[in-house]
């Protein structure tokens, strides 16, 4: 298979199969708590009716309203050249950044979302903007210390070249910096995923809101394109975390159709189980109050913080 058509089927893996997991997550969490919930496959629906649904716009609104929603979009499908979702190859848009560049484009698309939101002049979508800037400034220390140390592992920032060589070595992958730094990522994606201890996705109260409350004021196609993003960031971070840190086995080493193929049922069961793991969390904690979310963040940066003094006393 020609390499631009895998990249292309990278992005469309990202984009049509994220709100599947959405779906799934929803359907999980709908059985734990004795419900019968909705079809795995309702997030297409919602998005469909909104697309088609017309548009109420605030008073206050100008061009960062409007265009907040398309650049996360496009940030989102950027993404997913640069990191291995199907291949563990390298293809040929991969070496324009690094697993760096990768977090800017994501911190790009929330920022992008968060000013929508407050040049909406709604009260709660300001609140959840403020709320999710305060709290990912907070947690880019921990990802810049993480993705530091995935340097200090591979020489590169390339998360193709970690999965190389967590692929090539199992004994990589238990290493005690390794590890620390799979942890503190793991409490990022669920500060980053809005999830139990953090933020209730399920949640319908204004005040305890964080990244939902920022689409509070959007409606109609804008709305759908917000949602979809939220469903294709939730998608690409459970990427990074299966195929670049945690189980890097299973991505396609040859373009062959079939390879290809499996890399990505095992992909889609990988997020399954890394889903159901997930929901047993947030069925298992209660939600944190807002000050005490800091205090999580900074078990995440100190996690981060000990995984490089465990390469550097530990051997290297």
């Amino acid at each position: 298979m020609d390499k631009v058509i895998l990249q292309s089927c990278q992005v469309l893996t990202v984009a049509f199969l994220s709100p599947l997991l959405t779906g799934f997550i929803a359907k999980i969490e709908a059985r734990i708590q004795s419900r019968r919930g909705p079809s795995v496959l309702q997030p297409y629906r919602d998005i469909i009716k909104l697309a088609r649904k017309g548009m109420t716009v605030p008073d206050t609104a100008n061009w960062v309203y409007f265009g907040g929603p398309v650049v996360a979009v496009a940030s989102y499908l950027t993404v997913p050249l640069l990191i291995p979702v199907l291949t563990a190859f390298p293809l040929p848009l991969a070496t324009m950044g690094d697993v760096l560049g990768g977090a800017f484009i994501l911190t790009l698309a929330g920022v992008a979302v968060a000013a929508a939101a407050t040049d909406s002049g709604g009260v709660y979508a300001g609140l959840g903007s403020s709320r999710a800037m305060t709290f990912g400034a907070l947690a880019e220390p921990t990802l810049v210390f993480v993705f530091f140390t995935i340097a200090l592992l591979t020489q590169t920032d390339n998360p193709y070249v970690l999965n190389s060589a967590l692929q090539q070595s199992a004994g990589q992958v238990f290493r005690a910096s390794h590890l620390l730094a799979t942890a503190a990522f793991f409490m990022m994606l669920l500060l980053e995923t809005g999830r139990i201890p953090i933020e209730s996705a399920s949640g319908t109260m204004e005040f305890g809101m964080i990244d939902d409350a920022r689409t509070l004021e959007h409606s109609g196609p804008l709305f759908a394109l917000l949602k979809w993003g939220s469903s294709m960031k939730q998608f690409i971070l459970y990427v990074i975390f299966l195929n670049v840190l945690l189980i890097p086995w299973g991505v396609a080493t040859s373009s062959r159709p079939l390879a290809v193929l499996v890399s990505l049922g095992l992909l889609l069961l990988k997020m399954a189980a890394l889903a159901l793991v997930i929901v047993a969390i947030e069925s298992s904690f209660a939600k944190l109050r807002l000050f005490r979310i800091t205090e999580f963040m900074g078990v995440g940066f100190i996690l981060a913080v000990f995984a490089i003094l465990a390469f550097y006393f530990g051997g290297g």
